[in-house]
């Protein structure tokens, strides 16, 4: 049964009303042609609440924008989508190709700040989202009465004499929810122990990221990063107006998780009674990064979980938490990202925020 404009409908129900499913929800995949977009395919996800989404195949099949109900969900830097081809792999040339949007995936053998380990130079955050995907597969299908919807694809970060690294990234979302499922498997299909790291970069922005709005998430500790994040660290969860010369902070949170192992955050402006949350298992991310970027233009909350903090692999290293994977060996990420709409779905989460931060 798919719940649309407050009342529920069975396939047959809907068949009788509509022409075609395009005419309440569905996928649209397209090529981008101007600029340095050109080539670059698309495909467009809407599920009939006005929760909409854009999944970009040749940037690892990461997220650009997301809107509910005609308001963007997610802050866009300047240089919007982007070819891949014009990555610039040293120093903080990422930056370049940061689109930013729903999500960005960092990995996946580096996140965090340009460095060097042994005699390789790392830049930042790694080339993940920078990878076009392979045996792209756009897809639906109704199961019973649900009409569900998923693009699937492969994503190899691989070098000679380094590292071979295989992510399989499935999307998936159905007809009359307001909620997205990110499932990842990433398996080490070389014959050396590789390092393993990832970061789920998730940019909130205008209109929920504005004066007021606040960040709530299931955290047991929240500490600032640098000397910068000290700095007003008693308002880490508080947005206020873009300010002039504003330096980002970022706070690294220990999480606490739910009886069935999923950790929680979300940004809730509560004048538009509108949220977007994140579910994830913590096992395999028990890491959250927030960043915290009151700027003007670069206005953004990021709701980052990761299986690491954005230290560097050198330090990751020396502390002793550098995750690896051998030969063979595999990890898998769930991710759930949705958005929380009217003062009632708000007040639940907070109390199951809550709840879970008191067990």
């Amino acid at each position: 049964m798919s719940t649309l404009f407050g009342k529920g409908y069975s396939k047959k129900e809907l068949a009788r009303r509509i022409g075609n499913l395009s005419q309440i929800g569905g996928t649209r995949a397209y090529e981008l042609r101007d600029g340095p977009e050109k080539g670059v395919v698309a495909v467009d996800f809407r599920t009939g609440t006005g929760f909409e989404f854009t999944v970009l195949p040749d940037r690892g099949l990461d997220i650009s924008a997301a809107s509910y109900r005609g308001m963007s969900l997610a802050w866009r830097s300047p240089v919007g989508e982007i070819a891949p081809t014009y990555y610039e792999p040293q120093g903080l040339g990422w930056l370049r190709t940061f689109h930013g949007g729903l999500l960005t995936t960092c990995g996946l053998t580096h996140v965090g700040g340009p460095c060097r380990d042994g005699s390789e130079d790392l830049g930042l955050h790694g080339r993940y989202s920078t990878i076009p995907a392979r045996n792209v597969c756009v897809d639906s299908i109704w199961r019973d009465d649900e009409y569900v919807m998923w693009i699937k694809g492969v994503v190899k970060q691989s070098v000679l004499f380094g590292e071979n690294l295989t992510l399989t990234r499935k999307i998936s979302t159905k007809l009359g929810e307001s909620r997205l499922t990110i499932e990842d498997f990433v398996e080490n299909t070389g014959f050396e122990k590789s390092p393993f790291l990832i970061l789920y970069h998730v940019n909130a922005g205008f209109p929920i990221v504005d004066a007021g709005a606040q960040l709530v998430a299931t955290s047991l500790s929240v500490t600032p990063r640098d000397e910068e994040a000290e700095k007003g660290k008693e308002e880490w969860n508080i947005v206020s107006e873009p300010v002039p010369g504003y330096r980002e902070k970022v706070y690294f949170h220990e999480m606490r998780a739910d009886s069935e192992g999923y950790a929680y955050t979300a940004i809730i402006n509560e004048g538009l009674s509108l949220g977007l949350y994140i579910k994830y298992r913590r096992e395999t991310l028990p890491h959250l990064v927030q960043w915290k970027m009151m700027g003007e233009g670069a206005y953004v909350v990021g709701m980052e979980p990761s299986n690491s903090l954005v230290r560097g692999r050198p330090a990751e290293r020396e502390a002793g938490t550098l995750v690896e994977l051998n030969p063979g060996e595999a990890a898998s990420m769930f991710l759930e990202i949705g958005v929380l709409s009217g003062q009632t779905e708000i007040e639940k989460y907070r109390e199951k925020v809550a709840s879970i931060c008191r067990s």
